[in-house]
């Protein structure tokens, strides 16, 4: 069973904003990209048929915390991992990095769901066949430590700026 993706990604012109820095919401788009290659490497996908009804992960939460920009061509490497497999939703964090470096840090939930008649979506337990190649991660967070050093570093930052 598996529990994490790695990729690596070019930043490209159109992820960065007027400054040059990767747009906040191009994250979101990576976390996205991230989760649809991992099923992908699984040999599933994120929207299927199964017994005559349309299967999908609509997100219910998400967020992402920036610690350092990343500009155009910059590669970053994003980490993914399931960090809370339950009946009927995965949740997912991801990690962004630069030269070993972490620039922001993610957190989606999607949960797994089908259609009714109606058009309103009924979130239904996860297949059996999806349950049995993805597990919840057996750690805790590998960037912890350097987050909160980022996080102070930020700070301290933040603080000179107002000292001058």
């Amino acid at each position: 069973m598996a529990y994490e993706f790695k990729t690596r990604r070019r930043v490209e012109f159109a992820d960065t904003d007027m400054a040059g820095i990767t747009h906040f919401s191009s994250f979101f788009r990576y976390m996205e990209e991230a989760e649809h290659a991992f099923f992908r490497s699984l040999g599933l996908s994120i929207v299927f048929e199964e017994k005559g009804r349309t299967v999908s992960w609509p997100r219910v939460a998400s967020s992402c915390e920036f610690f350092s920009p990343v500009r155009f061509e910059d590669e970053i490497d994003v980490h993914l991992w399931v960090s809370r497999k339950g009946r009927t939703s995965l949740t997912h964090i991801a990690t962004f990095s630069k030269n070993g470096t972490l620039v922001a840090r993610g957190k989606m939930t999607a949960v797994c769901c089908t259609p009714n008649k109606n058009g309103t979506l009924r979130r239904i337990p996860i297949p059996a066949f999806i349950g049995k190649k993805i597990e919840q991660a057996p750690f805790a967070e590998p960037f912890a430590e350097k987050k909160e050093t980022s996080r102070k570093q930020l700070g301290k930052t933040r603080a000179k700026k107002r000292s001058k």
